[in-house]
């Protein structure tokens, strides 16, 4: 169940931990009677250690040392503040007393032993040699007020963490339910477009408030709490400083530690570098992926513009090679490639950038429109060229978007992110650059998902029958538990 116990040093680490040696201590003297002679009473008490097991199921056990946990620097700063005093006074007590009782007092160790005795009671009479000079007398009293403090001290902090704690668990409860409702609200807000249901893309603060009750601050603490919720400035996406905020909450799939994995045995693998930095485009591609049966690798978490995971996955420099994240998901992406298969990078562009709907770009200079040129990330010049034409008609045609290669972008920079990429597999890679106003803007973006897929399915897939999965999308999203599944919490799947 947890990571860090797996496997034969995982094992060794666990026998080391509290609840190990609990075990040890219970299990193992049993043994010794093989080769030992052992008291079976002894063996007997050993076993009662094993009761202290049940403080892992006891909720205030758990409250208890998480308080002691919040409280863990206050507390040894004020045990060594009462240590060091009590040193002192004992050194004190030792010098003013010596004289006047140089047989009981004959060493500093005596004072010091006499001074802690006091504040445990003395319950063995093994420190029974009070002070009997006014001096030793005052620093008695002192001694046991800080016997009182000893008590006091940590009692007051434990008591203010347990109210921390409990308002914590609270607030995360309430958290963990809000997070619920939105993330059914979204699933209920769904669209019916090409015969199947699409879940929604965003829900608005306003929508949030409204109809859910959340004020501002509710909506805010339960997404930072989720792992598969996010807040988006869809303003962003106009390239406009000046334009309003546009706050709104959208949902994506998590199950590694740079956002989402999966694997379907497809030849074509969409990959997402920017998930948390582009708005729309974790729904664009995630939904491409699914309906085409694709691999999907997505990087959900890390951006420049996260505080928590200041990374820029679409650019690769070196902090970027340095972080042992990143490594895992070049690997997740080229893993087990082969000539044949197809690396799709989806990024976003600004509005207000966007002369067309749709970008292909494999390495070319700006206005390029040739297939075959050295810097060329993609393989199979044929295969890429009749896609990128397929692209543009069926696009063109049917939804009215504009499709270009080269034309409007520059070149890709060295440190690109799908260069990168090709250095490291002998697979195709392309990157498709979609507009803002498409993902986020157009109404037509459902539709421009179920037309992409199906233009890279039939074009690209070599591994399995091409044909789209729809199942999936056949019910409204609320009714069915697939979604639910899939964006619940705690579901890895």
């Amino acid at each position: 169940l947890d990571e860090k116990y797996k496997g034969f040093w995982g094992r060794v680490r666990y026998c080391f931990s509290f609840y190990g040696l609990i075990d040890i201590l219970s299990t193992f003297p049993f043994y010794l009677q093989f080769f030992m002679s052992v008291p079976y009473t002894a063996l007997k008490a050993l076993r009662i250690a094993r009761l202290l097991r049940i403080f892992r199921y006891m909720k205030s056990f758990d409250v208890l040392s998480r308080a002691m946990a919040a409280k863990k620097d206050e507390m040894s700063v004020s045990l060594q503040f009462l240590v060091i005093v009590t040193l002192i006074l004992s050194f004190v007590l030792f010098f003013v007393e010596h004289d006047a009782q140089p047989d009981v007092y004959d060493n500093g160790w005596k004072s010091v032993v006499w001074a802690f005795a006091q504040y445990i009671g003395d319950p063995g009479n093994f420190a029974d040699t009070p002070p009997i000079t006014f001096i030793g007398r005052v620093i008695a009293c002192i001694i046991g007020i800080l016997g009182i403090a000893i008590f006091v001290v940590p009692a007051g902090l434990i008591g203010s963490a347990f109210s921390e704690v409990m308002e914590n668990d609270a607030i995360a409860t309430k958290n963990k339910e809000n997070v619920a409702k939105i993330h059914k609200m979204l699933l209920v807000k769904s669209i019916k477009r090409e015969g199947i249901y699409f879940p929604a893309k965003n829900i608005s603060f306003g929508d949030l408030k409204i109809n859910l009750g959340l004020s501002e601050d509710e909506i805010l603490k339960a997404v930072m709490s989720s792992k598969k919720l996010r807040v988006k400035n869809l303003a962003l996406a106009l390239g406009d400083d000046k334009a309003n905020d546009m706050l709104v909450v959208n949902q994506f799939f998590a199950n590694t530690d740079y956002g989402s994995h999966v694997e379907r045995d497809s030849s074509v693998t969409i990959v997402n570098p920017c998930g948390t930095g582009d708005n729309g485009l974790s729904y664009f591609a995630w939904h491409i992926a699914q309906l085409g049966g694709f691999n999907y690798v997505a990087n959900e978490y890390f951006s420049r513009w996260n505080p928590d995971y200041r990374q820029n996955f679409y650019t690769v420099s070196e902090e970027t090679k340095n972080n042992p994240v990143f490594d895992t998901f070049i690997s997740d992406i080229v893993e087990g490639k082969n000539a044949t298969d197809w690396i799709v990078l989806i990024a976003g562009e600004q509005i207000v950038k966007n002369i067309t709907d749709i970008h292909f770009e494999f390495g070319g200079e700006k206005g390029c429109d040739s297939y075959d040129f050295p810097e060329c990330i993609t393989n199979d010049k044929e295969k890429l060229k009749l896609l990128f034409e397929d692209f543009k008609t069926t696009l063109e045609n049917k939804l009215n978007l504009q499709v270009d290669a080269h034309q409007v972008q520059p070149k890709l920079n060295v440190a690109n992110i799908s260069r990168y990429i090709h250095t490291k597999t002998d697979a195709n890679v392309l990157l498709i650059t979609v507009s803002y106003k498409l993902m986020v803007f157009d109404k037509s973006v459902y539709s421009a998902i179920y037309t992409i897929a199906d233009i890279l399915m039939r074009n690209l897939e070599s591994r399995k029958e091409r044909e789209l999965h729809t199942k999936e999308y056949s019910l409204p999203p609320s009714e069915s538990s697939y979604w639910e599944t899939l964006y619940s919490e705690d579901a890895n799947v």
